[in-house]
């Protein structure tokens, strides 16, 4: 049987303020349910299949967020930023109120694709070193890229404060300056310090694809989506 829930704490768990505030714009007409008004907080519904408006704008109920965002330069993966505005403040205010989280945090230089959700065992799935969801970028550097070059970042270069060299997973030649370096690791600053060990500079960072999950070519920067099933399988995988 479909689990149901009055309205007031649907829209308190979708994230559109205290049972009060939703309360009140409940009474206020202000709130659709599958096209119908109600103006009743106590009013239960379905979840399976919930679509509503708040003020208008449509939404679906969705019991976890799980989505994707193509993260914009100059933008912080932090609620607590210190120079640049946060990725949030790109997300409908509902879904932060909902405590989405970014799942591995970009440069604010960074561009691509980064995810996000509230959804913890997903979050560490996909967090977690141990799982080593591989990630790849594309990298533009300063100086142009030899055989030599790859075939160290291939076997291995030494960071400051490494213990052990770290070698890319694969990497592939796009052109004479940029790359496509796919780690399954997420050290601090790793790509800018491993393409400085190859005595080169990255004047452009841009992540592409994580797992099997391609950057969609439709989705320009500072734009996000949901994630479908589709998506979500090809993460899982």
């Amino acid at each position: 049987m479909a689990k149901t829930l009055d309205l007031e704490r649907i829209l308190h768990k979708q994230g559109f303020g205290s049972r009060k505030l939703c309360r009140i714009m409940i009474i206020n007409e202000e709130i659709t349910v599958n096209g119908e008004m109600c103006d009743d907080p106590d009013a239960e519904f379905s979840l399976e299949n919930l679509h509503y408006t708040v003020k208008g704008e449509p939404w679906d109920y969705r019991e976890k967020s799980y989505l994707m965002m193509h993260k914009p330069a100059n933008y912080e993966c932090s609620h607590k930023t210190q120079h640049h505005p946060t990725i949030y403040s790109l997300l409908p205010h509902p879904l932060v109120e909902r405590g989405v989280q970014c799942i591995g945090r970009l440069d604010e230089d960074t561009t691509g694709l980064i995810l996000i959700s509230d959804d913890g065992q997903f979050i560490h799935r996909m967090s977690s070193p141990k799982h080593k969801v591989p990630k790849i970028y594309e990298v533009t550097c300063k100086h142009p890229i030899v055989e030599a070059n790859i075939h160290a970042l291939l076997q291995g270069v030494q960071l400051v404060d490494e213990p052990a060299p770290i070698a890319a997973l694969d990497v592939k030649q796009i052109s004479e300056r940029v790359i496509h370096m796919t780690l399954a690791e997420g050290k601090y600053h790793q790509v800018k310090r491993m393409v400085a060990a190859i005595s080169n500079r990255v004047e452009a960072l841009k992540r592409i694809q994580i797992g099997v999950l391609k950057l969609p070519e439709d989705l320009k920067e500072g734009e996000w989506r949901w994630l479908n099933e589709v998506d979500k399988s090809k993460l899982m995988l």
